[in-house]
């Protein structure tokens, strides 16, 4: 699991340190299936093979555990969320959004955080939070607007991925414990987005609010 640990932003990690032990494994799988789907995205020169890259990891999370292919960490990995990697077919698509053809729409950023809000959906169903499986959807949809917001260069899609920031509540949502990872990240990306801006980069201040809502969940 440690290769896979090293493959996290430095936030991803900070949060999943709040992690108990019960929901840990799943949530390295999700975190680490996001940055390596991001990875896909943003490493591919052009469209059309990102597009095949994320239709082989389609086909892999909608099979069977036994009849998934061995040798690769991640794909083991996955075997902790058992049945429910199915439900992981989500991420995937909204990753896909990033990949059209064209600027990215308000309606491609949209669906890009539902696909996002939807993976953290099934992971507390995983962990067997599914009374906080809404509310988990909810606190994924925003940290991934504020994460996009955060990444966009391109000044037309950052305004528009800057919009949605603006237009939206923040306010706080409350997780059980086995989701404390998801608080820490949505709790940094409402702080950031009741100001009007894309989840800043780690720096002291934010490393401190982390760890108070990884301690305390607020």
């Amino acid at each position: 699991m440690g290769h896979i640990l090293d493959t996290l932003p430095v936030l991803h990690r900070l949060a999943l340190a709040y992690a108990p032990k019960r929901s840990r494994a799943a949530f390295l799988a999700l975190l680490a299936l996001d940055a390596r789907l991001a990875e896909v995205v943003r490493g591919a020169s052009e469209p059309m093979l990102a597009q095949i890259r994320l239709a082989w990891w389609r086909d892999i999370l909608a099979r069977e555990g036994e009849d998934r292919p061995q040798g690769e960490p991640l794909v083991a990995a996955l075997g902790d969320w058992a049945h429910g990697a199915t439900d992981l077919v989500a991420l995937v698509d909204g990753w896909e959004c990033l990949v059209d053809e064209g600027p990215l729409t308000t309606d491609g950023i949209r669906a890009f955080c539902e696909g996002r809000g939807a993976a953290f959906a099934a992971l507390a169903n995983v962990v067997e939070c599914p009374e906080a499986s809404e509310a988990a959807r909810s606190a994924g949809q925003a940290w991934a607007l504020a994460d996009l917001a955060s990444r966009l260069d391109n000044p037309h899609e950052r305004e528009a991925a800057m919009a949605i920031v603006r237009e939206g509540e923040w306010r706080r949502i409350a997780l059980p414990r086995a989701l404390r990872p998801l608080a820490v990240l949505h709790g940094l990306a409402a702080s950031d987005g009741r100001a009007g801006r894309g989840l800043s980069q780690p720096r002291a201040s934010m490393l401190f609010f982390a760890m108070r809502i990884g301690l305390f969940g607020r």
